[in-house]
Formats: structure tokens, C-alpha cells, sequence
């Protein structure tokens, strides 16, 4: 299969597990989220597996869910992103950095600098998850008394993702001379002053960091309401969007590549990873059982926390085993909460079964062998459901070398991924182009 197309795969790491039930597995460590010693192995075996990148969610606030089911929870406590992968790029070679940073309540000066610092640090391997925030705890966290309204949220973001990316623009690629015998620096006429103001924000710039290795590091987005596809249509070079199924794999997927074929991007510039979790079996019946055990480690208060967390609306009052009754819109997670009502519905599950799957993990899921797992990826693959997956293990570390061992040998020996990395920069890897400066040609 030599030139055909391949799988892109990132390694979902915070939590290093999605599943709530993941820290009690037997074997597992149940500090793996805190535990940087492991962190460091895991990301080493994540490169040894030519994965595209090390993905590190954030959180701006302890989970808004009651007390009862948060001391449950291995994400009270986790690293702030970039202090680890900064730590991280210093032990590894080729595997990217991908961090989320929120639109909606930090500074894009703060976001452009600690970005390139991480790009120039990598020599070239970061990428930013933009997100909007939608916990209204975090809100709290800075000063607010609500959350900002969803849709506004992402007009923000729009306009805080120009006010970044010009920032990384400030600097020309061959700005700084550093002539000793004249002693000159950097060339003035090769420096741009931003000057934005816009509706949200009011930034001068420069920025005061050289331009990154990558010219801007990978722009990476989450979300699947209609505004946050329009927002990846238009600035995403990689989504992790939600798939519960091939087919809505499928919908996703020719929806944010015609949205961005409509404004003029290439669509074959946006690699569409959902998020799956992965059990794997030396039979079906092995990985099935793995999957049964971990769901069982799922106390039903952590349940129902996430269930609502997921609806943006308390359903504990309602009769368990009844009914998902009539959810209204909230202020929260769009997606989350058609996933739940679409979940609800084709599976006609009660308030009980849903919080089980969703206190455990409710999304896409890869069980079996290697030789299934690497099956259902093909056709993902060619059906054009995704150009990969961003991959969430089930329990650490074995989930994550039980893929890594297995199941990425069987896509190699199918010519479905990489053997060797393509190259150094997280670009090159991915098969994306360096942007062009928007302020230089000499750049372009």
C-alpha cells in the first residue's frame, strides 16, 4: 500500500484515561494523571509507536459535578500543560505537543508567547487545541459570576484566533541577524506591530518571541455544534469532533471538509481525528470482559454527575429507571448533550443505563483484537469516516502498550501508518504545510 492513504494517530493523555473506572483497573496506576516519572515513560512508548502526538486536555475548574461523585474522580489533580510538555519535549525526538488553552478566559498575548516558546523549545513539535469554556465554575475562576453565552463564546474565539496567529506572524523568519561586528540583532523593517481592535479584544503587539519553528504551531480544535464546525472549517488543521458511529464519523467528516472547501481551504488540510477508546484482546471475549470489569469500577454517583455534566441539566430527580425525559437547551456543551439525547433514543436506555455508560465512557469504542481493532480503523479510513483517531486506553500502561505492541504492528503490516516519522517539525508529520507570513513575502 505504499502511498496510499494513511492513518494519523494522537494519544489522548489527560486524563491519561477518559474512563472514570480506568485508576482502580488492576495493574493500572491510579496516580498516573500526577505522576511525571510515568508520564515520561508513556509518552516514549507513544513515539516508539510513531504516534503523531501527545494530546493534553485541560481544565479550568474541578469538574462541576457534586462532591459525592468528584472525590471519584483521578482528574482532581493533573499537570498544567505546558510546564509538562516542556518537561517532555526534553525526552523525546519527533512526537507532538498538543495542549488545549481556552479562548474564553485567557489573553491571547499569553497564548501566542507560551505557544511559540513550546514550538521553539520542541523544535517545532506543539500544537494548540482551542477551545471554548463552557464550566460555568471556571467563570468563578476568573472573576465572572456566569459563563459567557455558547455562541458568543465562539465569535470570541474566532477573533482570538487572529489576534494569535498574527502574533506569531510578528517576526519575519529572517529577522534576526545577530551581526556581532555591526552589532545588530534583528532588522526593524522585519518586525510588525498588530494593532488589533476588534470587538473582544485589543492586542499591540509584537510579540515579543521569534517567529516558531513551524511558522505557527498546529492549530487543533474539538467541538461539534454548528458553530464550533463553521469555527473548524475556518481555522482548524486538525479536529478531535465526537463519533459515536461510522455513520456520524461520516456526516462529520463531509461536513467540516465541504464547510471548508466552501470558503476556499483545502479540505485535505484538516485531519479529522475522533476520539475512541481502545480494550484490547488476545480474543473478543478477553477484551469484552476487560470492558465489563472497567464499566463495573464505575460508582453510580460518579455516574449521574456525569450524565448531567454531559446534559448541562440535573436529572438525579427523575425516576432511574425510566426515561430520559424532554432536555431543554442550556448554556452548556451542545454536542454533549445531542450525543446523550441521540444515545438515549437509539438505544432506548433508561436514566440508570445512561449514567453507567456515561460515568464510564459513553463514546466510540475499539473492542477486540488487534486484528478487529486494525479492521474497523481501515474502514473508517477508506469509508472516509476519519484520517485517524485521537486514541484514549483504557487503563495505564497497559491499555497503552497493549495498542502500541499489538495493534500498531497489525496497521503497519497492512500499510495503514507510519514506520518512520516523516520528519521533525509535528507538520511534517501530519503532511501540513508551513502558513505562509501574513505580513512578509519573504516568508511566503
Amino acid at each position: 500500500m505504499s502511498g496510499a492513504k494513511q492513518l494519523k494517530l494522537g494519544a489522548f493523555m489527560r486524563p491519561v484515561s477518559i474512563h472514570t473506572g480506568a485508576w482502580r483497573y488492576p495493574g493500572a496506576l491510579p496516580d498516573a494523571n500526577f505522576n511525571f516519572p510515568a508520564q515520561k515513560q508513556f509518552i516514549q512508548k507513544l513515539e516508539q509507536g510513531k504516534f503523531d502526538a501527545f494530546f493534553m486536555a485541560d481544565h479550568l475548574a474541578l469538574l462541576n459535578m457534586p462532591i459525592n461523585a468528584l472525590k471519584r474522580s483521578h482528574t482532581v489533580t493533573s499537570f498544567e500543560p505546558f510546564t509538562l510538555l516542556s518537561a517532555l519535549a526534553s525526552v523525546t525526538e519527533h512526537i507532538g505537543l498538543v495542549a488545549t488553552a481556552s479562548t474564553t478566559y485567557d489573553a491571547p498575548f499569553h497564548i501566542a508567547r507560551r505557544f511559540a516558546s513550546l514550538d521553539h523549545i520542541s523544535g517545532g513539535r506543539a500544537g494548540w487545541n482551542i477551545v471554548t469554556t463552557s464550566n460555568p465554575d471556571a467563570a468563578l475562576n476568573f472573576g465572572l459570576k456566569e459563563e459567557i453565552e455558547h455562541d458568543e463564546r465562539y465569535t470570541r474565539a474566532r477573533e482570538f484566533y487572529d489576534v494569535v496567529t498574527g502574533l506569531w506572524d510578528s517576526f519575519a523568519d529572517d529577522a534576526f541577524i545577530r551581526d556581532v561586528e555591526l552589532g545588530i540583532y534583528f532588522d526593524p523593517e522585519k518586525v510588525h506591530v498588530l494593532g488589533h481592535q476588534g470587538k473582544y479584544l485589543s492586542v499591540r503587539g509584537p510579540l515579543n518571541i521569534a517567529r516558531p519553528v513551524q511558522g505557527w504551531p498546529v492549530i487543533v480544535q474539538a467541538g461539534a455544534s454548528d458553530a464550533g464546525r463553521q469555527l473548524a472549517a475556518e481555522t482548524a488543521e486538525v479536529v478531535f469532533a465526537p463519533a459515536g458511529n461510522l455513520e456520524a464519523g461520516k456526516a462529520l467528516f463531509a461536513d467540516i471538509k465541504g464547510r471548508a472547501r466552501a470558503i476556499g481551504r483545502d479540505p485535505d488540510s484538516i485531519k479529522i481525528l475522533p476520539g475512541a477508546l481502545t480494550i484490547v484482546g488476545e480474543t473478543m471475549e478477553e477484551a469484552i470482559a476487560k470492558r465489563k470489569h472497567l464499566d463495573s469500577l464505575v460508582h453510580y454517583d460518579s455516574g449521574i454527575a456525569s450524565l448531567n455534566s454531559a446534559l448541562g441539566y440535573d436529572v438525579s430527580g427523575f425516576d432511574p429507571d425510566g426515561p430520559l425525559p424532554e432536555i431543554p437547551q442550556t448554556n452548556g456543551s451542545k454536542s454533549a448533550r445531542e450525543r446523550v439525547i441521540a444515545l438515549a433514543q437509539h438505544e432506548k436506555l433508561t436514566i440508570r443505563q445512561l449514567a453507567q455508560r456515561f460515568g464510564s465512557y459513553g463514546g466510540l469504542a475499539f473492542i477486540g483484537t488487534p486484528q478487529t481493532i486494525a479492521d474497523e480503523m481501515e474502514q473508517w479510513l477508506t469509508e472516509e469516516g476519519s484520517d485517524g483517531f485521537n486514541i484514549m486506553f483504557s487503563f495505564l500502561p497497559e491499555g497503552l502498550n497493549d495498542f502500541v505492541d499489538k495493534v500498531v504492528p497489525e496497521l503497519q503490516r497492512r500499510g495503514l501508518f507510519r514506520k518512520e516519522y516523516e520528519g521533525k517539525t509535528l507538520r511534517e508529520n501530519l503532511g501540513l504545510a508551513r502558513p505562509a507570513n501574513r505580513f512578509f513575502e519573504s516568508d511566503r
